[in-house]
């Protein structure tokens, strides 16, 4: 009797374990980050970005530079012009300030939203390939393990280089 009391609990202790195992859900990691970085299309958009952001500046330098010869034309003949025709330059030189400091919030703000236009569609099919390599291999969860998002240990399967596979690269 004893025996059989045995066995049986042994059999529960083993169908308890058995399913506490398989009621355990499977994780992976991935570097998003990285992922994201060594996609093409990223390459190329932040290489539009980049060409985008020089006009921009290159512009703002241009008028930076037609202020400062003015200023430096108007330093010149202050003594010649009469005290209302220098204070008329010198608010016509804050107007002027002013465009190219307006010009420059305007120009960040296109930037920004260019990159969320050139960068939405690469995440969604990162993010895409992500779900189907995780649903193909059964992973219930996969956490980022870019640095600094608060993963610590992984030691779960690593998906990058699967997903890299599925995107082609």
């Amino acid at each position: 009797m004893k025996n059989v009391k045995k066995i049986a609990v042994a059999i529960v202790l083993f169908v308890a374990a058995t399913s506490f195992v398989n009621a355990q859900s499977k994780v992976a990691h991935i570097d998003v980050s990285q992922l994201l970085s060594e996609m093409p299309e990223m390459v190329s958009a932040q290489a539009e970005l980049k060409k985008l952001a020089e006009t921009y500046r290159a512009d703002i330098e241009g008028s930076y530079k037609e202020v400062q010869n003015k200023y430096t034309q108007y330093q010149n003949e202050a003594a010649t012009m009469s005290k209302e025709e220098n204070e008329k330059r010198a608010l016509e030189l804050q107007e002027h300030q002013k465009n190219i400091s307006d010009a420059e919030q305007a120009a960040q703000q296109e930037l920004q939203k260019k990159q969320a236009e050139l960068f939405a569609p690469i995440s969604k099919k990162a993010q895409e390939a992500i779900e189907k390599v995780a649903a193909d291999q059964g992973f219930d969860y996969v956490m980022d393990a870019t640095q600094g998002t608060g993963l610590i240990v992984f030691k779960g399967k690593d998906l990058l280089g699967e997903v890299k596979q599925a995107l082609g690269f």
